[in-house]
């Protein structure tokens, strides 16, 4: 049965399931971060999954690359799948703007995370409900 890894749920908000994949937002205010999950267990790599899967994996990311870009008209959308820290299978699909506290690096570690307040989290999450569907 699925579930979400503790430091995901921990550190993001559900936004929509897809097909494949749990949407996630990341919880921070400083880039805007989707988060892909499959639901499959026991997933750690996109080797792992089967190759049906692997392809509704990369239209689900290219769906949510062209959502954000759409919502937010970033200068790059990076995607990752790292797993470094969180063992199971999740893409990271981020907003990236030339003005951004990282730019030109890569996000993890460049700045203290900054979750959204309350407000600014509700209005981010509505926005990217109805632009994700």
């Amino acid at each position: 049965m699925f579930s979400l890894h503790p430091r995901l749920t921990a550190d993001t908000v559900i936004l929509a399931d897809w097909p494949l994949c749990r949407v996630l937002l990341m919880n921070d205010a400083t880039y805007p971060w989707l988060i892909l999950v499959p639901r499959r267990e026991g997933v750690s790599e996109i080797t792992d999954l089967t190759a049906p899967d692997q392809t509704v994996l990369m239209t689900e990311i290219a769906q949510a690359s062209t959502r954000l870009r759409a919502l937010v008209a970033p200068d790059r959308i990076n995607v990752a799948a790292l797993g470094n820290v969180v063992p199971q299978l999740h893409v990271h699909v981020i907003a990236r703007f030339t003005t951004d506290a990282a730019w030109p690096k890569p996000v993890w570690g460049a700045v203290p995370t900054a979750p959204y307040s309350p407000e600014a989290l509700d209005r981010q999450v509505a926005g990217l409900r109805a632009a994700l569907g």
